[in-house]
């Protein structure tokens, strides 16, 4: 199966199912000579895992990972890293009534068209359980950027179904379930809780809206016209299941501005606004890299939807299993990975191409 690997210069290779013993993915391209263990991917691995709350679904996976190769007396060789976590909470026999149906937004119908067969216990290949892999592959992404220049990569929830959550805080982020930037004691997060949980009793499901940027990434990493360093990241993003827009900067607000508005100007040193979310022709301007998701609604939901079976008959079908009322709730970490990795390909670009460039003129701060 072709697209399962994102970069060329740092390429991660994405494998498993679901349902099946191991998911994974290798890393060709991490530089050699980073001090990487365990227990540096751990961390926002255990941000991302199922079961963490009631609002998200009840798998309960310890999404332990393993260090197969690639690393050698604690630092990286420069040789393939594979990562292997291993599925241990399967329920496969929730999924046995849809092994002849197609679940409506699911990508049961698309893989069985495409493939002629599909793995349908848990959604198979195309599950979010695949994201975990990617998660730990942007962990090792973060420490090289953040080791080599500093970077920083962060976001956080900015909208639940109808509930919009505005910015109050960044250390509230990882306080609660929602990865929503608010105080401890925010009011607001009693409000959330009780629409999600008249939410998950009622069967159905909402989306959400992230948020998550890069600060400190220098000027001048990404390409012109076609590998773009915005592109590159609207590519990955979307590659993120149930990602449905990505904007980046101002993003789809940029309509309503006019030009004079829009354009960030230059002002003792500064830039006065980041519209652009800091890309300029596909390469960064050294302003902090902001991206904003739509994710869609959970597809599996506990009500009645129409589809049809594979001999196209007619049937009438809800989905039983274990499923998160909203998937965007656990995206946060995985949107910061996909961003990192992106980033360093760039890096490794820049670095290829461009590492004895010197420009006269200061850089904006």
């Amino acid at each position: 199966m072709a697209g399962n690997t994102l970069g060329n210069l740092f390429a991660v290779t994405n494998f498993g199912e679901s349902h099946g013993p191991a998911i994974g993915c290798v890393i060709d391209g991490c530089p050699p000579g980073l001090a990487l263990s365990a227990a540096d991917l751990q961390p926002d691995l255990d941000r991302r895992k199922p079961g963490t709350s009631r609002h998200v679904t009840q798998r309960r996976e310890d999404d332990a990972v393993e260090i197969l190769s690639g690393v050698f007396e604690g630092v990286t060789t420069g040789t393939p890293i594979a990562l292997l976590i291993r599925n241990t909470d399967q329920r496969s026999k929730d999924y046995g009534n849809i092994a002849d149906t197609f679940r409506p937004g699911h990508a049961d119908y698309t893989y069985w068209m495409k493939y002629g067969q599909r793995d349908y216990r848990g959604g198979g290949r195309s599950s979010a359980r695949l994201t975990a892999p990617i998660v730990a592959a942007g962990a090792v992404a973060k420490k090289w950027l953040r080791e080599r220049f500093g970077v920083r990569v962060r976001g956080h929830c900015m909208q639940i179904g109808r509930e919009v959550i505005a910015f109050e805080t960044w250390d509230g982020v990882e306080a609660n379930p929602f990865f929503a930037p608010l105080a401890p004691d925010s009011p607001r997060l009693a409000e959330i809780e009780r629409y999600l949980d008249e939410l998950r009793k009622s069967g159905d499901s909402c989306g959400a809206r992230i948020h998550v940027e890069a600060s400190g990434v220098p000027a001048g990493w990404g390409e012109p016209l076609y590998d773009r360093l915005d592109a590159d990241i609207a590519h990955a993003m979307m590659g993120l299941n149930a990602v449905k827009a990505v904007e980046i900067g101002a993003g789809v607000d940029c309509v309503a501005q006019l030009g004079t508005e829009h354009s960030d100007e230059i002002v003792d040193g500064r830039f006065v606004s980041n519209h652009a979310g800091g890309v300029l022709g596909g390469i960064s301007s050294g302003q902090s890299i902001t991206v904003r998701l739509a994710i869609k609604p959970t597809s599996s939901t506990r009500l009645d939807r129409r589809s049809i079976d594979r001999e196209g008959r007619a049937v009438t079908l809800n989905t039983h299993g274990r499923h998160d009322p909203c998937v965007g709730l656990r995206a946060t970490p995985i949107a910061e990975a996909l961003l990192a990795l992106v980033l360093i390909e760039h890096a490794l670009r820049q670095r290829a191409q461009n590492a004895d460039v010197r420009v006269a003129t200061p850089p904006v701060r």
